[in-house]
């Protein structure tokens, strides 16, 4: 069989249907629209991508709801990443209904937008750290989502959750168009020793690089970087669209990270763009096929 591309990493949305999008204005609103799986088909078809992860966009559970009949109803989709509020005691409850509903095997990870917090100690509140629980205990990854503030908590949860998967979303948005380098790599340098449970989403770059400006050159440190970090055996393929579309086509998010990791083996370059997608998320229709 031939290894299945995953995009481990895209939306879909509709500003007129309610929901917090108050950020699609300004720089952002060209994507102020409804994006649906028959906008995104054509590029999958394109590029070759076999199935896609689906992520949270505002933290609501019934857009979680949505997603998972959104997966059931799409034949590419291949995954939810959902939100649940994990300060909510009833949490374990949730999770259940989700899981054992009609749907519920879409749902393979939750997220949480920690950037939104105040606190950028929000995955260390008490509540929180009991819902990651519930989150574990019901077999989930959760996805990491945050920028520079928010880093030094995420480390420290993953360290307190050693036998949960987690995902590190756009490798935690390093400012590309600002020369970031050297303070976020210090800081990505510590997810080192938890490897074993922390995957990287290769995602997201394009949108903190130079939306006019930016080469592959660019963003290979970075990703040359979480690579070293992480290994080919902990990063995945996203392109974060339609948020990468501001800067960048879909093709082209996809022929970036191929120039930036042209120089792997054949075999680290599948893991990345499908493999080990489906690890972590164990995406079931593709571990059902043996993928």
């Amino acid at each position: 069989m031939t290894s299945p591309i995953i995009d481990s990493h895209h939306h879909f949305w509709d500003p007129a249907g309610g929901g917090d999008y108050g950020w699609l204005s300004g720089p952002f609103e060209p994507l102020n629209r409804t994006f649906e799986p028959a906008d995104l088909r054509p590029s999958l078809e394109r590029n070759g991508v076999a199935g896609t992860v689906l992520v949270q966009t505002w933290n609501d559970l019934g857009e979680t709801w949505d997603f998972i009949k959104t997966a059931e109803e799409t034949d590419f989709v291949a995954g939810v990443v959902g939100w649940v509020d994990l300060t909510d005691g009833k949490l374990p409850e949730t999770l259940s209904e989700l899981r054992v509903s009609s749907y519920g095997k879409w749902l393979v990870g939750v997220r949480h937008l920690i950037q939104t917090e105040n606190d950028p100690n929000w995955l260390l509140r008490e509540d929180v750290k009991h819902g990651l629980a519930a989150v574990q205990a019901a077999g989930l990854v959760y996805d990491l989502v945050p920028n520079l503030p928010q880093l030094p908590s995420s480390i420290k949860t993953v360290e307190a959750f050693p036998d949960m998967r987690f995902v590190l979303d756009h490798i935690s948005k390093p400012e590309i168009r600002n020369r970031g380098f050297d303070e976020w790599a210090v800081l990505i340098r510590q997810f080192r020793s938890q490897r074993h449970h922390v995957w990287c989403k290769l995602s997201g770059m394009v949108t903190e690089a130079d939306w006019q400006s930016w080469t592959a050159e660019d963003l290979k440190p970075y990703v040359h970087e979480v690579l070293d970090v992480f290994g080919t055996d902990r990063c995945m393929f996203g392109t974060d669209w339609p948020v990468c579309l501001v800067a960048a086509s879909y093709d082209r998010v996809v022929d970036a990270l191929q120039e930036c990791i042209k120089d792997l083996s054949e075999n680290d370059r599948k893991k990345i763009f499908g493999l080990n997608a489906i690890e972590a998320y164990r995406l079931p229709e593709f571990q059902e096929r043996g993928a």
